[in-house]
């Protein structure tokens, strides 16, 4: 039985599929929006082959974001052959995921779970309810805030101008 190794094609397919996710324009990561800011769930990783030299992207790794050290500490016991740190990542939630080693299901389980620790939870909660209409409503009301940022506000009188009440006996 030949097993499908995942490429990096697979994880911009998988990571695409997520509600909310946006790749990024300047190098392969995808990320999230969570309270108006882009979380980065899985990204290439950009290997030191020089101390004194700028990291070079290796294409047959990524980076994913994990919950939390413990179940960083699990992936990297369970299989070190297919997930593995360096010292760059030293006690940041991430592991990084050798793409040959995995197959797209094992790829697509890893993707999702990083998407998840990045990911709003009212968006995380209609993922798992499989409703589309809860992610509608919120990408909606992101919409309706991006436009009310966008917006130039009129300027309101200093408060020693504005009208004060009297007060009525």
């Amino acid at each position: 039985m030949v097993r499908a190794m995942a490429s990096q094609d697979d994880v911009r397919r998988i990571a695409m599929a997520m509600p909310g996710v946006t790749a990024s324009q300047e190098r392969f990561a995808f990320s999230v929006d969570n309270k108006g800011k882009p979380k980065g769930f899985v990204w290439v990783w950009h290997e030191r082959i020089h101390p004194k030299k700028a990291r070079v992207p290796q294409p047959s790794v990524i980076a994913v974001r994990v919950a939390d050290q413990t179940e960083k500490a699990a992936l990297l016991a369970a299989d070190p052959d297919r997930f593995f740190t360096e010292p760059h990542y030293n006690g940041y939630p991430a592991v990084l995921v050798r793409l040959p080693k995995v197959t797209q299901a094992e790829l697509r389980q890893v993707i999702i779970e990083a998407w998840r620790c990045q990911a709003p939870k009212a968006l995380v909660a209609a993922y798992d309810a499989g409703d589309s209409a809860p992610m509608s409503a919120l990408m909606r009301k992101r919409t309706a805030k991006a436009k009310a940022k966008a917006e130039p506000r009129t300027p309101s009188k200093p408060k020693s101008m504005r009208a004060t009440p009297r007060k009525h006996r």
